[in-house]
């Protein structure tokens, strides 16, 4: 699941990314990252390009975050623990020992209706249509996680920790688009990263559901440090595909 890509990693845009996948990389084949003008990446196979990254502005307030306590809860609720399209994901995946995957499991917050997704109709706002402040209510589809990073997100420092930061924004827009673990593709991705959080310091990882519009799913994420402040955010499309 995770968003993160050779294009993204490598980009030497300050600020503000946006990842676009424009087709499923192929497995087991070997990509290219071809440098273009203007900051912009992109990660080809031959001559077809997989995933683009460029510079990019991010318009997103993310919504009051909930206490550690209350994350850890939501977790307690994760329905990757039932089904998982991918045990295995880095971020996401409860196959995943810990020093080995992110492991974050983000589960509705209580008094929070579960984000089925199935009654939100084409062009629908599920939760809100617009962006949260932070301190408003929260959205109708939020889900929580707690994460603390740990000294496997610390070995990976020398390929870059701006990049595990940026993975652990992806997954929990899928669980906030959905609960049925309905398998989706991330279509485009939108990330800012403030500032680092530190290794063992306890987190807090947010995800609502912006807007749904036939199959897609556009959602926002945010990690707080243990103060409660923004550290990171995303914007992202999720995509169903056809059946």
């Amino acid at each position: 699941m995770a968003a993160t890509s050779p294009a993204c990693s490598r980009s030497n845009a300050p600020g503000t990314v946006r990842v676009r996948l424009h087709r499923p990389p192929p497995l087991g084949a070997p990509l290219q990252v071809a440098h273009r003008e203007g900051g912009r990446l992109e990660l080809l196979h031959d001559t077809r390009v997989v995933a683009s990254a460029e510079p990019a502005q991010l318009e997103l307030s993310a919504p009051a975050p909930p206490d550690y306590v209350e994350a850890l809860e939501a977790s307690r609720h994760y329905t990757g623990f039932v089904a998982h399209a991918f045990p295995g994901c880095f971020v996401c995946g409860p196959e995943r020992a810990r020093g080995d995957g992110l492991r974050i499991f983000a589960g509705p917050l209580a008094g929070v209706a579960a984000n089925a997704g199935a009654g939100a109709g084409a062009g629908a706002d599920a939760g809100t249509g617009a962006d949260v402040g932070k301190g408003a209510a929260r959205p109708a589809a939020i889900v929580a996680a707690p994460w603390v990073p740990d000294v496997g997100a610390r070995a990976r420092r020398s390929q870059g920790a701006a990049r595990v930061h940026v993975a652990a924004l992806d997954c929990p827009g899928y669980f906030a688009a959905r609960a049925d673990s309905v398998p989706m593709l991330l279509g485009e991705f939108t990330a800012h990263v403030d500032r680092r959080v530190h290794v063992d310091e306890p987190c807090v990882i947010v995800g609502w559901r912006i807007r749904v519009e036939g199959r897609k799913y556009e959602v926002g994420t945010a990690l707080f440090d243990e103060d409660g402040e923004l550290c990171a955010k995303a914007r992202a499309l999720w995509i169903e595909p056809r059946p």
